[in-house]
């Protein structure tokens, strides 16, 4: 089983990510919500939209959209992310998950419980 998601990422005081859809089970729904949000979705800045414009970057499972307001320019990215410990591919759940500090950086990136907790 997977868990995909569904963020909108960018710039404003600070850098931020925004979850706009949890629980996608497979990728492709995941593609398929991304596609639906890159025409609704709304950002938190309260903008009055006169136009969007849509950029699709070249790994075609990110898009860039542009906001043009009545006073400003808002863009954020939209794209789509795979908890890499639920992950479908038993490999990649695997190394996820290990806890026993036997992991190196060449194993790739790795879910993690802080001491204590």
């Amino acid at each position: 089983m997977g868990n995909w998601v569904v963020v909108a990422q960018y710039s404003s005081d600070v850098y931020k990510t925004e979850f706009i859809c949890h629980g996608q089970e497979t990728k492709d729904q995941a593609l398929k919500a991304l596609r639906a949000a890159v025409h609704t979705y709304v950002p938190s800045q309260h903008i009055v939209e006169k136009r969007r414009r849509v950029y699709r970057l070249a790994d075609q499972e990110s898009y860039l959209v542009v906001i043009k307001g009545r006073l400003t320019e808002w863009e954020c990215t939209l794209r789509i992310a795979e908890l890499i410990s639920d992950s479908a591919d038993p490999a990649v759940a695997e190394r996820a998950q290990r806890d026993d500090g036997a992991a190196e950086v060449a194993d790739g990136p790795q879910d993690r419980i802080p001491p204590g907790y």
